[in-house]
């Protein structure tokens, strides 16, 4: 695995069981994402994107195949080990926020911070609420937030660590359209800004377009994997 490869999945395969016998979630997906990427996951309900994601960041285990996170074996670490590997290296953002309710959005993001003892915690979660947009919602708990600015919180904790990749599951799935849509630059302003390599699903085709890459799945496996129109036009641009 090279320097600048933060994911390599290497023929992951997910079974688990069923009253008709195994199912097969993740069949033989193979692919590497290089550093400060933007790559969508895509294809219809019950393709196995989810499933796939929760593998890539070390949620769940394969049933055979491998997975490498920012240099680390996950299949060779246990539960503790892996853990402690995404509260170092990785951001989550969910469709349904995952907010404690008994915290406010400061004592939210502040979390993770706390979480690795650091001191400067209040500080860097404070400057992460201003630059989503929400100094002035620091002191409010989750249930006086609307849907889009409880997302924006999640953002906030998600990426106030500087984490080597955030992956996100249906981040946009909650909201109104116009909302959903800065949420969705929010993200690649963080992408461009903070070195941070995005994985997202999203059966949003729009939002999909705009990463560098889309990772297509049907039943399981990974049928086509290629740059977009976009990242294309924009490497003509920087060429």
């Amino acid at each position: 695995m090279t320097s600048d490869m933060v994911i390599k999945a290497d023929r992951l395969t997910r079974q688990v069981s069923s009253p008709e016998g195994p199912l097969t979630i993740v069949r033989e997906v193979s692919f590497e994402i290089r550093a400060r990427a933007s790559v969508a996951i895509v294809g219809p309900s019950g393709a196995g994107k989810s499933t796939l994601l929760a593998l890539l960041a070390g949620l769940d285990t394969p049933s055979s195949g491998k997975v490498w996170l920012a240099g680390q074996d996950l299949t060779t670490l246990d539960e503790d080990g892996r853990a402690s590997l995404r509260a170092a290296r990785v951001g989550f953002v969910f469709q349904s926020f995952h907010l404690l309710p008994s915290l406010t959005a400061l004592e939210n993001v502040m979390l993770p911070l706390e979480l690795d003892r650091r001191p400067d915690a209040a500080a860097l979660a404070e400057a992460m609420l201003a630059r989503v947009g929400l100094a002035e919602r620091a002191g409010y708990y989750p249930r006086q937030l609307s849907g889009g600015e409880q997302q924006r919180v999640a953002m906030a904790r998600a990426s106030v660590a500087a984490p080597v990749v955030l992956f996100a599951d249906e981040p946009t799935g909650n909201l109104d359209a116009a909302t959903g849509e800065r949420i969705i630059q929010l993200f690649f302003d963080l992408n461009a800004d903070s070195n941070t390599t995005l994985v997202l699903v999203t059966h949003d085709r729009a939002l999909a377009d705009r990463c560098q890459r889309v990772l297509t799945m049907d039943g399981g496996a990974l049928v086509d994997s290629a740059a977009t129109g976009s990242a294309a036009a924009g490497r003509a641009r920087q060429g």
